[in-house]
């Protein structure tokens, strides 16, 4: 660096020197006309600077002149003013810079005069003028160091005076929005797009966690904020862990990042991420980082007041539901439309995609109840509910998991919420939800689950008992056949509402003798190996009862004689070759249909009539009704 030298010329000592006072007065001259003018209000401090640099450049016959100013991050002046020519560099190291140049406020060096000027306590600037042609008294360039410092420190301060106004005034109007909303995706929306409008400069990104997923964000630069290895999301995680900013410099390519919470009264509801470079934005950072501050700090109180509204909604809708789902489980429904009911609130409230119930009987068995989708009875689904009934048979809680990858390898759903079904302070049951996205079940839904299947489980038992005690009542306790009162209802019913039906009377030939030569024990297991054959040989809506004594029975909806006289034949084939004692049956079958005028009684009347014949005429034989229906 040359020597400086302070003296009556400039460099080129041979062009024609300014008369004395001439050259500051023309630019005070300049200077005031801008000032009474009151432009610098309006087209603000980098506009007041690119005028100074024609200034300078007019004054001194230059060929470029720039106002920098200091950047205490870089510790180096960064040019701030829009003009085409460029200085080289565009930012210039504070400790390259000659010592004299701030103990005297100006000096010359390398073909340029350089003035630092005081914009307020805290901020400075540099205007350089590159080859002077024109040189002036050291005396003279005191009077325009003072000219401009001057300027610039009023133009400064007129900005951020107006700056301020204006930020104060945009930060109210943010606040009144804000707080009128009720909705947290709209609170983050007026926020970013708010630090948008103000700072085009800045980069703005949001950490969110994954209770805040929505399509309505997906214009907004969202983060998962998540402890990862990524430098960014461990300054966020710090931020959020703290409440307080944290800032860094990174030297490498001169940003600023700063992370700053969205902070309510009750807690953190996010982190700000604020990307400044240095190339790109002049002024004083800590005086943003900190404005910006307080508008995370309205958004994060917004945030708040959004959330606690949402959340007592979400609870009075819990409650309705709770309360809805107990009104309607007290009905006494029968178990399918218990299941139903509940499989149907499931979906609806919480989005399961797969859902599974599972009640073990006394004896140990498991039973997959109505409701249940079809995926738990394939074998992925089955690991699915495997590893559920491993983990809550002895965990009343329940099972909360976001991602199962881990645990389940190559399944399709990640999201799990489980909870056991408790009767008597016993683990008897399992409700299992899905979802095939990761995380995708909130905490609460877990929770609200739980008090669902609590009310429900006395419920559905209740339902299971209902059920296995009408079970009791119309079937047969020996044959596990339907008892004669449920055929006769059936009957009943068939013959209001089908076109045709056939009743099959069956007797076991000579049971009596069974009984007298291998005892009544050996009796009761011919009378349940012939009550087996008949279940195995008739549709899944035929109706077989214990008739009486030795006597069974059989109705077959919607079939005609010539049906009935094939399966009645079938069911004495298979009793002849596999009962043990050999037993044979008798078969008297009738047939009604709705084109005539019948009843129950004459139906029976019939068959009863023809299995006689049979018995009469060998036995082991079917006879079909004979003759008329009267």
């Amino acid at each position: 660096m040359d020597k400086i030298v302070k003296s009556e010329y400039l460099i080129n000592s041979g062009d024609c020197m300014l008369g004395t006072h001439l050259a500051s007065r023309k630019l005070e001259q300049s200077l005031l006309t801008y000032i009474l003018e009151g432009k610098q209000e309006t087209v603000g401090f980098s506009a007041g600077a690119a005028l100074l640099e024609d200034e300078l450049k007019h004054l001194f016959d230059s060929p470029a002149a720039a106002v920098s100013i200091y950047d205490s991050r870089l510790e180096a002046f960064v040019r701030i003013s829009g003009l085409k020519e460029k200085l080289k560099p565009d930012w210039i190291s504070k400790r390259i810079l000659p010592a004299e140049l701030f103990s005297a406020g100006w000096a010359e060096s390398e073909g340029k005069i350089m003035l630092t000027c005081k914009l307020n306590a805290r901020t400075e600037a540099l205007v350089s003028v590159a080859y002077p042609k024109k040189s002036v008294s050291s005396i003279e360039m005191e009077e325009i160091l003072r000219l401009c410092s001057g300027f610039l420190s009023h133009c400064y301060q007129s900005e951020k005076l107006s700056g301020n106004e204006n930020k104060y005034q945009k930060l109210y109007w943010l606040t009144e929005r804000m707080h009128a909303s009720m909705d947290k995706d709209g609170v983050l929306l007026e926020l970013v797009s708010t630090l948008q409008n103000m700072y085009p400069q800045y980069l703005f990104y949001l950490f969110l966690s994954h209770d805040n997923d929505n399509d309505r964000l997906l214009d907004l630069p969202v983060k998962n904020l998540l402890p990862e290895s990524d430098p960014a999301n461990e300054k966020a995680m710090q931020a959020f862990l703290s409440g307080e900013t944290v800032e860094e410099f990174d030297q490498r390519v001169l940003q600023t990042a700063a992370y700053i919470p969205l902070k309510g009264k009750q807690g953190i509801y996010g982190v700000l991420e604020v990307l400044i470079n240095h190339f790109k934005a002049s002024g004083e950072t800590a005086e943003e980082i900190s404005f910006i501050s307080l508008l995370a700090n309205t958004a994060g109180n917004a945030l708040e007041n959004a959330q606690l509204y949402e959340q007592s909604k979400r609870l009075i809708a819990d409650l309705q539901l709770i309360n809805e789902t107990s009104h309607q489980l007290n009905k006494n429904l029968r178990l399918h439309e218990t299941m139903t009911y509940m499989a149907e609130q499931i979906s609806e409230s919480f989005g399961g995609e797969e859902m599974c119930f599972v009640y073990t009987e006394e004896g140990g068995t498991a039973r997959m109840l109505p409701g249940s989708t079809e995926f738990f009875s394939s074998g992925e689904g089955a690991k699915y509910l495997s590893f559920a009934w491993d983990k809550t048979k002895d965990d009343p809680e329940g099972l909360f998991i976001g991602n199962i990858s881990l645990q389940i390898h190559d399944g399709r759903y990640l999201s799990m919420m489980a909870v056991p079904m408790i009767v008597s302070e016993k683990v008897r049951g399992l409700a299992i939800v899905l979802h095939h996205e990761p995380y995708f079940f909130p905490f609460e839904t877990f929770k609200l689950l739980q008090s669902l299947i609590h009310h429900s489980t006395l419920a559905l038992t209740n339902s299971m008992l209902r059920e296995e005690l009408e079970m009791l009542v119309r079937t047969d306790t020996l044959t596990r056949l339907y008892s004669r009162r449920h055929m006769d209802e059936k009957i009943n019913m068939s013959m209001k509402a089908d076109r045709q039906g056939t009743f099959i009377l069956l007797d076991i030939d000579n049971f009596k003798a069974v009984n007298d030569m291998y005892g009544h024990q050996v009796g009761d297991e011919v009378l349940q190996q012939v009550a087996l054959i008949i279940k195995e040989n008739i549709r899944e809506n035929d109706i077989g009862a214990r008739w009486g004594g030795e006597e069974l029975a059989i109705y077959l909806p919607h079939a005609d004689l010539e049906a009935g006289a094939a399966v009645a034949k079938r069911i004495v084939e298979k009793v002849e070759v596999t009962t043990s004692p050999a037993v044979t049956v008798s078969c008297g079958v009738s047939w009604w249909s709705c084109g005539e005028e019948d009843s129950l009684q004459k139906v029976f009347k019939r068959a009863d009539q023809a299995l006689y014949l049979a018995k009469g005429s060998g036995k082991n034989k079917v006879l079909l009704q004979q003759g008329s229906k009267e």
